[in-house]
């Protein structure tokens, strides 16, 4: 039975980069401290180890290269770290001068319990400026065999080696050296393209001004272009510094995000890990079509690597996500990247209504404010649209309008906002029609009887949106949408004639913790006056409700819309999951338990009060996840089948039909639901 706890149950393997210190032209010291950084690694738990280039022998050892004393005691070496190898629990990579075919290969050798996988040998080698490495080395391109005798084994041999692990689905990497990452066309870049998801680099490389950065956006740019996750070891404290420098440079990347990084000039050796995430590779190249399109077009080449295939063995007990997960997914943790993220949401937004009104020849807008989150974004995106297209903030006709169930303090709110930006604000009571459509119906609720049925929040919902289509028409004005991404997923709408329809809704792929950050940024980065940054700092502290019950306690409404539906920002974690990667119910829980499990670890953004940092156990992710799984797969679809029209705003997706999201209205979700009852 697997363990959930553990990050090998979830398609995570744990990676480390390993800096040693060395001495130049010593492969006893330099095992010594290989092995040592190993056995590190294997507490750690780690799946992969990795080695800059040449570490046995050092690089700078430059013409000691040819010695064949040198030589001799490399091989030495090579077999004891084999032998140490076999209760270790990473795969090593260890860089090495071999003597192969009469010729000297800078290599890679993939070391895993006792026995050699592999070698890979140098593709390219640079011999320009501070490198003269074809003065020693001969390139891979230049070996005859693929496969050589070494240490009394016969072992394969070439850069186009591709380690699958045949028990663990989706760990398969590929090992390229150093000056192989600079050129146009890396050799992991194939290797990618044959279905390696892990791409590591034994490197030297001295550092220059400069070149930290340049390292920095190679490694980023080959995990990106490759949907894979990269892994960069270079040569650190130890190296002769007759002519250069080395800065002991490792980077762990995956899809472009740094997972981790080493301390550069450190004068000790030592390990960086990570945690990477295959699953999530694997389902963004399932996704990516342009991926896929190249395989297609280089599937002859790719057709002729080699597959060495090898048992990993799991490691057993818990090993716990030592990787942050951010608890919003939607809001960038880094304030000045949430800063920026928050700055374009409105442009696209604001930029998307404009086209609108101008291509409909459109200067007024319609719009219900009910003195809560999506209204007031919208209320306020619009402002900003009128200001771009100088025109006054008067064309936006705002309307709150209160039924049966309106909480003085959200209608209070309302007003505020009003006119505190200055738009056209008016109030329409829609209880007298409300009470004829509930007349006309025979609902009991017109004989005096308490019955607060779906027809009577709906008649609500529905004159609400009656009067704001025929308000534009009258007006000759557009309907502006304010719901949510949170609410379309969970089908927290009124379909059709409710707040489910406008004619234009901005907020459609914006959830609802995004909307609450670009609240609080709009008051932070002072978008607007004063009065307008109190106005929505109070709706920021109201309770989320959809006022449709009535209450004997007008300021404490009876309907709380999360208590219902599950807390937004336990939904959008999961709407995020589902839609960004089309994860498991079991994994996302997983992730849901590490971000959520307690609220005293782990980053919390700007301006979520102390109070506000709530926790959740397992047994309450998985209550609400079973919520969100039956909603969004099978009872809420055909609500999203005919949104309106509304601009794509986060990576996150929309649910629109025309856009990330197509799915039948009719399906099932059973296949989600049992796989809920796996987690504990």
């Amino acid at each position: 039975m697997k363990n959930f706890h553990s990050i090998y149950s979830h398609h995570f393997i744990r990676v480390s980069a390993c800096i040693p210190y060395l001495k130049v032209a010593d492969p006893v010291f330099n095992v010594d401290h290989i092995i040592e950084l190993a056995m590190r690694a294997s507490k750690l738990k780690s799946a992969i180890a990795l080695f800059p280039e040449l570490s046995i022998s050092s690089y700078s050892a430059d013409d000691l290269l040819h010695q064949q004393a040198l030589l001799n005691a490399v091989i030495a070496g090579i077999g004891r770290i084999v032998e140490a190898s076999r209760e270790l629990t990473p795969v090593l990579q260890v860089g090495a001068p071999l003597q192969l075919e009469g010729k000297l290969f800078n290599c890679a050798l993939v070391i895993y319990r006792g026995r050699i996988l592999g070698i890979v040998p140098k593709t390219y080698l640079p011999n320009y400026r501070e490198f003269y490495e074809k003065r020693q080395f001969t390139p891979a391109h230049a070996a005859l065999t693929r496969e050589v005798s070494f240490l009394g084994h016969t072992v394969p041999f070439g850069a186009d080696l591709i380690f699958n692990a045949t028990n663990f689905a989706h760990f398969s990497f590929h090992t390229e050296i150093c000056e192989d990452l600079w050129t146009p066309l890396p050799p992991s870049t194939y290797a990618a393209l044959a279905g390696a998801t892990v791409l590591t680099n034994l490197s030297a490389s001295n550092i220059t001004i400069g070149k930290a950065d340049y390292r920095r956006n190679l490694c980023a740019m080959q995990s990106s272009k490759c949907l894979a996750a990269y892994m960069y070891a270079a040569a650190g404290p130890g190296e002769s510094t007759t002519d250069l420098a080395w800065d002991g440079h490792a980077m762990i990347y995956e899809n472009h995000q740094l997972l981790a990084e080493s301390e550069r000039f450190s004068d000790q050796q030592q390990i960086i890990t990570a945690d990477i995430d295959l699953e999530r590779l694997i389902q963004d190249r399932m996704r990516t079509t342009s991926f896929n399109d190249t395989v297609q077009l280089h599937r002859e080449q790719l057709r002729s690597l080699r597959r060495i295939e090898f048992e990993f063995a799991v490691p057993e007990d818990t090993v716990p996500l030592h990787r942050p997960v951010a608890r919003f997914p939607y809001v960038p943790d880094n304030p000045a990247k949430r800063d920026e993220h928050c700055y374009e949401a409105y442009q696209i937004q604001v930029h998307g209504l404009m086209k609108r009104l101008a291509f409909t020849k459109t200067e007024q807008i319609v719009i219900g404010v009910s003195g809560g989150l999506d209204s007031a974004h919208a209320l306020i995106a619009a402002a900003h649209t009128m200001d771009r297209l100088e025109l006054p903030r008067t064309n936006i006709l705002a309307y709150t309008l209160p039924g049966f169930a309106t909480g003085e303090a959200t209608r209070a709110n309302a007003h505020r906002l009003m006119a505190a930006l200055g738009v056209t604000g008016q109030e329409i009571d829609i209880r007298p029609s409300c009470l004829q459509m509930l007349k006309d119906i025979e609902h009991p609720f017109t004989d005096g009887k308490p019955q607060y049925d779906i027809a009577f929040e709906n008649v609500q919902a529905g004159e609400r949106s009656s009067h704001l289509f025929r308000l534009a028409n009258f007006h000759h004005a557009l309907v502006l949408g304010t719901g949510d991404l949170s609410e379309l997923a969970l089908g927290w709408c009124t379909y059709g004639v409710g707040d489910h329809m406008s004619h234009y809704n901005i907020n459609a792929s914006v959830p609802k913790t995004l909307i609450q950050h670009l609240i609080r940024w709009t008051i932070g980065s002072r978008q607007f006056n004063d009065a307008t940054n109190e106005a929505l700092a109070a709706i920021l502290d109201t309770e989320i409700s959809p006022e449709l019950i009535p209450t004997q306690s007008p300021d404490k409404p009876l309907q709380s819309t999360q208590q219902i539906i599950g807390p937004y920002e336990l939904q959008d974690f999961n709407l995020y999951y589902v839609t960004r990667f089309g994860f498991r119910p079991e994994k996302i829980a997983f992730l849901a338990n590490h971000a959520w499990g307690n609220r005293l670890t782990g980053h919390w953004p700007d301006g979520i009060t102390e109070q506000s940092r709530n926790e959740y156990d397992l047994a309450t992710i998985k209550q609400w996840l079973g919520v969100f799984l039956s909603r969004f797969f099978q009872t809420s679809q055909f609500k999203r089948s005919c949104i309106p029209n509304a601009p794509k705003v986060g990576s996150g997706g929309s649910l629109s039909p025309r856009g990330d999201w197509r799915a039948p209205s009719d399906a099932e979700a059973k296949v989600w639901l049992d796989e809920l009852k796996l987690i504990p």
